[in-house]
């Protein structure tokens, strides 16, 4: 009886149909972008000071211009014209309206020396110095309150955190159409929500409902497409599905400089979303799923479409398809299989900490890009636009050079790129933002093969399970990458560096202690796991690597 892959080898393992297919998903893909990594817009935090009541009108009949009256009314611009958290969060105690003011030198006749002047925290709040404006401006999230946008974005990575505890059962038990359409709508109205939300609370609730069904729909676009075309596209298909993702990072820049405010930003990259709801028309439930689901008649109706579509004739014994069996799914998984014999237990430690040391470099280095660039449109876009290189030195090397190596230096590389920057002055801004993509390009590789190798070093029972536990601490990471950079910024700008190259260097090392996988046969078995030996089985290397890939995506 013929298989699906059977099937697609005689009607077109990537044909029209499956282009198609890809091409509507990889939108799904690109929309996910300004969900994930939109918060360096959207949380964007402009020089500001405090707003003195009577200043403006003090300056008006003055006639100072606006370096002059930040000189005069501003704690240490006078001296430093750098932002510091002097001028930023205290004022002087000083009544501004009082006739006594001088124009020359308004604080001449309260002191002989403006440092010995009573300090005050900003009572009546702040002016930001931009034309636009973000969340920090409009919530005043600044200073005291300035945690409040790292936890914005720490709900989002909480919801794809809790998201893929649920979204995972809901696509095996409902369908990949049913999750994708069901997630999409969600993320759609949850994203509009967000953008017209009328207080700080209301909308970081919306954010963490954004983040938790978002996932689910980029996951069922990756499953879907996978399972739609033959075994020897899911590979290529899959990495270049996460291409798309990169593609919507590049539009993320576009769109964000053409709509500077926040809320108008927020509704532009979510609205569009609604109309993905129309692939209930064009894109099918998947013939895998179906068959699992023992609907045969429905996956043989699915596969006839493909053929249709690609123009082929569908087989004689189409009739006769079946589900592929696999006896070792049926043991049953535990988490102590995990850490049961030494070098699971090795591999599951060290795992856990690239995933969790990926996401935080990952996250880190757009954030504190965000944060101390010059340009924050240009740099975000150079170092968006790096990660293409990564995926084609991906494709180049995973079959030819292996994948422990490339991890590696790529982790070795971001720790060295973090680290150096460090001694880099800030006047050189392009060596900065240099060094930046190149750690950039080496966590996006990372990201993406530790996914195929946390699938390669487990045996077929647990490997899903595995994928499950280890790539949860990637989650995690994105949890508290904000706090990390941006509060340990506050102590010193180049603090974050330090720990992003001690991270990648560790990491690095760390991933030499794992075996290479390249041209190994995949493990049935906790004893073969333990003793992994070079074989050849592509085909079979293929059909599981992305079998698993549908519970957890590298991206985000």
């Amino acid at each position: 009886m013929p298989t699906v892959d059977d099937v697609l080898e005689q009607v077109g393992e990537f044909g029209w149909f499956q282009k198609q297919a890809f091409l509507l998903l990889c939108l799904i893909s690109a929309s996910i972008a300004p969900i994930y990594v939109g918060i360096i817009f959207l949380g964007f935090t402009p020089d500001h000071y405090c707003r003195s009541p009577g200043v403006a009108e003090l300056s008006q009949r003055c006639g100072w211009s606006l370096e002059e009256e930040l000189n005069f009314t501003v704690l240490s611009l006078g001296s430093a014209n750098k932002a510091s958290f002097l001028s930023q969060c205290m004022q002087y105690e000083v009544d501004w309206n009082q006739s006594t003011v001088d124009c020359g030198d308004p604080l001449s006749n309260l002191t002989a020396n403006r440092s010995h002047l009573p300090l005050s925290p900003c009572q009546h709040g702040w002016v930001y110095d931009t034309p636009g404006s973000s969340i920090v401006t409009e919530f005043n999230l600044v200073c005291g309150d300035a945690w409040k946008v790292d936890l914005f974005q720490s709900c989002v990575n909480l919801g794809f955190f809790l998201g893929s505890l649920i979204v995972g059962y809901f696509a095996d038990r409902f369908g990949r159409k049913l999750c994708l359409l069901a997630t999409t709508l969600v993320t759609s109205l949850s994203g509009v929500l967000t953008a017209v939300a009328p207080d700080y609370t209301s909308m970081l609730l919306f954010r963490l409902l954004q983040g938790m069904v978002s996932k689910g729909s980029w996951v069922s676009g990756y499953t879907l497409i996978t399972e739609f075309v033959g075994s020897g596209y899911r590979r290529t298909t899959a990495i270049m599905y996460q291409v798309a993702f990169t593609v919507g990072l590049v539009g993320l820049a576009g769109v964000a400089y053409a709509i500077p405010h926040w809320r108008w930003l927020q509704l532009a990259v979510s609205l569009p979303t609604i109309f993905f709801l129309l692939y209930y028309w064009f894109v099918p439930e998947s013939p895998r799923w179906l068959l699992s689901q023992k609907r045969t008649t429905q996956a043989i109706r699915v596969m006839e479409q493909i053929a249709q579509k690609n123009g082929k004739l569908p087989p004689a014994d189409l009739k006769m398809l079946c589900a592929e069996e696999d006896v070792s799914e049926k043991q049953s998984p535990s988490f102590v299989d995990l850490f049961r014999t030494p070098n699971m237990r090795k591999h599951t430690f060290i795992l856990m900490y690239l995933w969790f040391t990926c996401a935080v470099l990952y996250q880190g280095l757009i954030m504190h890009m965000g944060a101390t660039g010059g340009n924050l449109y240009l740099d975000f876009l150079y170092s968006a636009l790096v990660e293409f290189p990564a995926a084609f030195i991906i494709l180049v090397t995973i079959d030819r050079v292996g994948r422990i190596y490339p991890m590696a230096l790529s982790n070795l590389v971001t720790g060295a790129a973090c680290l150096i920057m460090i001694f880099i002055p800030h006047e050189l801004h392009w060596l900065n933002t240099t060094l930046a993509c190149l750690g950039r390009m080496g966590a996006t590789i990372v990201l993406q093969m530790v996914c195929l190798v946390n699938a390669e070093l487990y045996p077929t029972f647990v490997r899903n399970l595995a994928m499950m536990v280890c790539s949860a601490l990637c989650d995690l990471g994105g949890i508290f990458t904000p706090f990390m950079v941006f509060r340990l910024m506050e102590v010193w700008q180049a603090l974050p560096l330090i720990l992003f190259g001690l991270l990648g260097l560790t990491a690095g090392a760390m991933t030499f202690l794992l075996p290479e996988t390249k041209g190994v046969t995949l493990p049935e078995t906790i004893e073969e796991a333990e003793n992994l030996r070079k074989g050849k089985s592509k085909a079979k290397e293929n059909k599981i690597y992305l079998q698993v890939q549908t519970g957890k995506p590298p991206e985000i």
